[in-house]
């Protein structure tokens, strides 16, 4: 809608009365659309699938934004599963791809879809793009998940992704919920289930999905190992901060250090290689306490057991 030349061939549009590309009445119609929608039901949420650059989609309309709630992030989907979709010993190779998000993490109001377009028309599963072994497969479906729970952004998540849905989707017959009878499928459904949970209460998660100050790098660098480390924040009142580390090899990482900003004892309140998912059950233990060792830029640090094709989740002392 946005652009009058969008599938046309040269000779098969008229530009705007700038002579520009811009299709102004649907822009127009866009944000007045936006206007009553968010005027008449203020807790309502409207959300586009737009894969330009145009800018602006997710700002008020009162500053030259188009006035959407939210905007799919199209970028994040892309690179997040082409990495994912790599064998782990190639991941260390393209270590950008799953750090680059963050560049523009907050020029809009994101939301992380993985939608009914990536299971269709030949793409396969989540779980049939993951490599590996019928473990690893899952392993790495649960870490997919968790890391998507984990970064700033709302969330959107296609049926059938939250138990390993095997074959691609098809609006000709119902999904494959025998599957569950499966322990693996069991869990992957359990880890979804826990994560939504997790995600809903815990508001370093959540109250700052769209603003900078909800976000902070441990360690982007490590592309070695294939790990990476981050902060997440809630509203300064509310005392929230959890540490997330993932671990994108099927290797353990024991002894792993990375930098906090504050000294106690961090909950371990989510890994998705628990044995309740499915996972090997390599873990903390439940906790960690800090050591005055400064890491990380940061004058506390843990020493963390991080699982193979894994993420956990650490709450903070203050959050406790």
């Amino acid at each position: 809608m946005l652009y009058r030349d969008y599938s046309r061939k040269a000779g098969e549009w008229i530009p705007n009365r700038f002579g520009g590309r811009e299709n102004l009445e649907a822009i127009d119609l866009l944000r007045r659309l936006n206007e009553e929608v968010y005027g008449a039901f203020p807790d309502a949420m409207t959300v586009a699938e737009e894969s330009t650059a145009w800018p602006m989609v997710s700002r008020p309309t009162y500053v030259g934004g188009l006035g959407f709630g939210f905007k799919w992030d199209m970028g994040w989907m892309h690179d997040t599963l082409q990495y994912l979709s790599r064998e782990a010993v190639h991941r260390r190779y393209h270590h950008d791809e799953i750090t680059f998000r963050a560049v523009y993490a907050f020029d809009e109001n994101f939301m992380l879809p993985l939608s009914h377009d990536e299971v269709v028309h030949g793409k396969g599963s989540l779980l049939g793009r993951m490599p590996g072994d019928e473990w690893q497969r899952f392993a790495n479906l649960r870490l997919l998940l968790g890391f998507m729970a984990a970064s700033p952004g709302k969330k959107l998540l296609f049926m059938g992704g939250e138990f390993g849905q095997g074959r691609e989707w098809s609006h000709e017959s119902s999904l494959d919920w025998h599957l569950l009878e499966s322990p693996l499928h069991a869990g992957a459904c359990r880890w979804a289930a826990d994560l939504n949970a997790l995600y809903r209460s815990v508001p370093a998660l959540h109250s700052l999905d769209c603003e900078p100050a909800g976000f902070e790098w441990v360690d982007l660098h490590d592309a070695e190992h294939s790990v990476l480390a981050f902060l997440r924040r809630g509203q300064p009142d509310e005392g929230s901060t959890v540490l997330v580390a993932a671990n994108f090899t099927p290797v353990s990482r024991e002894g792993y250090r990375l930098g906090v900003p504050s000294a106690g004892t961090w909950r371990e309140v989510a890994n998705s290689d628990a044995a309740d998912y499915g996972g090997s059950g390599v873990g903390n233990l439940g906790a960690v306490d800090t050591e005055g060792v400064a890491s990380h830029g940061r004058p506390f640090s843990l020493l963390l057991t991080l699982p193979p094709l894994g993420i956990v989740i650490l709450e903070s002392p203050a959050s406790s």
